[in-house]
C-alpha cells in the first residue's frame, strides 16, 4: 500500500513559488508530450501574417500561464486531497500547451508577454478564493474557464493564414485538451455557472486578449 506524502503549508508555498518559476521563466516548462507542430513543415509567411500569427499565440501563451496559476492557486485550498491531486494534475497536462506555444512564439521570432507575471498574479488569486469558498466553486471555475478558453481557440484557428500547418496542429490539440478539462470538472462535480457570471469571465478574457495580443 503507497502511502501520500503531506505538505506543511510552508512547504506548499514553496512549490507554489517554483511553480511560478517554471512558469514564467523562459524555456522553463518541459513538456511531456512533444510539440504537434513537429509533424508539419514551416510554411513562408510574411511579415504581417507572421506578426499576427505571433500575437495570437501569444495570447494562447498568457492563456496557460492563467491556467497554471488558476489551478495552483486552486490546489493550494482545496478541501478533498481527491480535488487538489485533479488540479495538480491538470496543472501538470497544461505544462505542454504552455512550452508548445512558447515555441511557436519564439520560430516567428517574437516573444511571450511582458503582462504575464500580472496575469499569473491575479489568477492565482481567483484560483485560491475560488478553492477556498468550495471544491464545486472551483471546479465549475475550471469548467466554465475551459468553455472561455475553447471558444478563444475556436477563434484563432479560422484566423490563421492558410497553409499554417504548425500553429493549426498546436491548436487543435489545445482545444482537445481543453475540452477534456472541462468535461473532467463537471464530472467531478463542479457547479455549472449561470449565464451572467460567464458573460463577466467573457469581459475579463477580452481585456486579457486585447492586451497581449501586442504586449
Amino acid at each position: 500500500m503507497t502511502s501520500q506524502r503531506h505538505y506543511s503549508p510552508a512547504d506548499r508555498l514553496l512549490l507554489q513559488a517554483d511553480a511560478a518559476l517554471r512558469t514564467l521563466l523562459p524555456f522553463s516548462g518541459q513538456p511531456n508530450r512533444p510539440s504537434p507542430a513537429q509533424a508539419h513543415p514551416d510554411s513562408a509567411l510574411d511579415e504581417a501574417q507572421a506578426r499576427h500569427v505571433c500575437g495570437l499565440m501569444r495570447i494562447n501563451h498568457t492563456g496557460e500561464v492563467c491556467a497554471q496559476a488558476l489551478y495552483q492557486g486552486q490546489a493550494l485550498t482545496a478541501k478533498l486531497p481527491a480535488v487538489r491531486q485533479a488540479m495538480e494534475q491538470a496543472a501538470d497536462e497544461e505544462i505542454d500547451h504552455l512550452a508548445w506555444c512558447e515555441q511557436r512564439i519564439r520560430e516567428l521570432g517574437g516573444r511571450p508577454s511582458l503582462l504575464n507575471p500580472l496575469f499569473y498574479g491575479l489568477s492565482f488569486g481567483i484560483g485560491a478564493t475560488a478553492g477556498a469558498i468550495s471544491d464545486r466553486i472551483s471546479l465549475g471555475f475550471v469548467a466554465a474557464t475551459e468553455d472561455q478558453v475553447v471558444k478563444h481557440l475556436d477563434q484563432h484557428l479560422a484566423e490563421l493564414p492558410t497553409g499554417d500547418a504548425r500553429s493549426q496542429a498546436i491548436l487543435e490539440q489545445m482545444r482537445e485538451d481543453e475540452l477534456q478539462h472541462a468535461t473532467a470538472a463537471l464530472d467531478a462535480g463542479g457547479l455549472r455557472f449561470p449565464a451572467p457570471i460567464k458573460a463577466g469571465m467573457s469581459l475579463l478574457s477580452k481585456v486579457m486578449t486585447k492586451t497581449t495580443y501586442r504586449i
